[in-house]
């Protein structure tokens, strides 16, 4: 593993740094919580190789639609950059891996349980540790090797699945990639879920909620 740093702790790690990344990463900026966006995943699991350009679906998008995003995205990027957002374009991630916890426990863990899981983001500059991972732009039958990989039983929910160990996916879906307003939608839900496990009884101070982009 070619690591040439140290290890940096944050609250979530998100891998991708296109439309799912960035709204995603913007959901979480509003509502206080501390994240990084890095880029792509060559490697899903315990070490299965996973070129990130045979998990990209085909889009099924017309120009009205590609206009639409391209004008979202420009919208993300200027965000970001206005608001400081960590957001590393060359920074890629190459390995996940779960620590602390065993498999199946929840991603937090209260007085008396097993320890918390968190998560490894192994890139060429050193280590993310992280309590939540947001996977955007993978297709559903790795994310299920890679669940079986990590030795978690994944019935038919697999988005429950691995939520409840601290993976969330943003822009995923089974065949084509979802339309710019779906993804909005999906990384709200996920902004919000994220944000409540880290503020369980209210908002950061001064946070008055969230907007669509």
């Amino acid at each position: 593993m070619p690591v040439t740093g140290g290890t940096e702790r944050t609250t979530t790690v998100i891998i991708g740094t296109g439309l799912s990344g960035l709204a995603v990463g913007a959901e979480l900026r509003r509502r206080g919580v501390d994240a990084i966006v890095v880029d792509g995943l060559d490697i899903l699991g315990a070490g299965q190789p996973a070129n990130t350009t045979s998990l990209q679906r085909c889009d099924a998008a017309d120009s009205d639609s590609l206009r639409e995003r391209n004008e979202i995205l420009r919208h993300l990027r200027n965000y970001a950059a206005s608001h400081h957002m960590d957001v590393r374009n060359t920074t890629r991630a190459v390995q996940l891996t779960m620590v602390g916890g065993v498999p199946g426990t929840p991603a937090t863990a209260a007085p008396g349980e097993p320890p918390a899981l968190q998560w490894e983001v192994h890139t060429p500059n050193g280590i993310l540790l992280a309590d939540h991972i947001v996977l955007t732009r993978c297709a559903h039958s790795q994310l299920r090797r890679m669940l079986s990989d990590f030795g978690i039983t994944v019935g038919r929910n697999l988005v429950a699945a691995m939520r409840k160990i601290g993976i969330y996916l943003v822009g995923v879906g089974e065949l084509i990639t979802p339309s710019p307003k779906e993804v909005l939608r999906q990384a709200k839900t996920v902004g919000q879920a994220i944000s409540s496990k880290v503020y369980p009884e209210s908002g950061p101070a001064g946070w008055a909620g969230s907007s669509a982009v």
